[in-house]
Parts: C-alpha cells; structure tokens; sequence
C-alpha cells in the first residue's frame, strides 16, 4: 500500500474522530441529563455550542472535502504520476487537515479558511500532476 493510500484510510478516519470530540461533552451522562442521545443524535449535535459545536462542524467539512481529495489520489495514480509526488501531496493534505481541524476548535476563523484553501489545492494539484 502507498502512503497515499492510507492517507485516503486517515482521512476517512478524520471525521469520525471529530464526530468523537464533538459528542464527548455527552459521554458518560444519561440522555435526561443532557448526555448524548443515540435516538435523535443529529437533534443532539444541532444543540452543542462552543467548539463541541465547531467540532461538529469540522465533521461535516471533513466529509465534504474527501470525495475530492480521494478521486485526486485514484486519478494521478490512474494517470501515472510519480507516486512520490502523490504520497507528498497527499501526507501534506493529511498535516493541513489535521491543523485545519485544531484551527476550527480554537475558533480561528480567517486562518481556517486559508487553511482549507491549502488543503483544497493539495487535492486539486493531484489532478495535474505528471
């Protein structure tokens, strides 16, 4: 397996475990008691505040930017490219996730964005390689 591939493995991982962060306010408490009900989570969640909140959020992003970055790994290697380069494009869009979602907890708005359009350009330069 090329570390591109499992770059695809962590970041189907990575919304899981903001989805992990964004419920732990509610672990360990019973449903009356404001902890996390597995019957109506998205109601739950939609109630979080503060960067549980924002957590949740970094959930939905993760969700959104995958298909894109996954479809960029399988192209350039569909096209050939060099593997190396792929593996550093993909490892770089892992590290800038990963800042990307320590960014959105601290509530960083204005860096988040540039932080995603680093991303962005990671899974969007995948496609040009040669």
């Amino acid at each position: 397996m090329t570390l591109a591939n499992t770059c695809i493995i962590i970041a189907a991982l990575l919304p899981i475990v903001c989805a992990g962060l964004a419920k732990s306010r509610g672990i360990g408490k019973r449903r009356r008691e404001g902890g996390y009900d597995n019957h109506d989570p998205r109601r739950w969640m939609s109630g979080l505040q503060g960067w549980q909140a924002r957590a949740n959020s970094a959930q939905a992003n993760s969700f959104e930017a995958l298909p894109l970055f996954i479809a960029g790994v399988l192209a350039a290697q569909q096209m050939q490219a060099p593997q190396d380069r792929i593996d550093l494009l993909a490892a770089t869009f892992i590290g800038v996730r990963l800042i990307y979602i320590g960014v959105y907890l601290a509530d960083l708005a204005s860096l988040r964005t540039l932080i995603w359009m680093l991303g962005m350009a990671c899974s969007i330069g995948l496609f040009f390689l040669r």
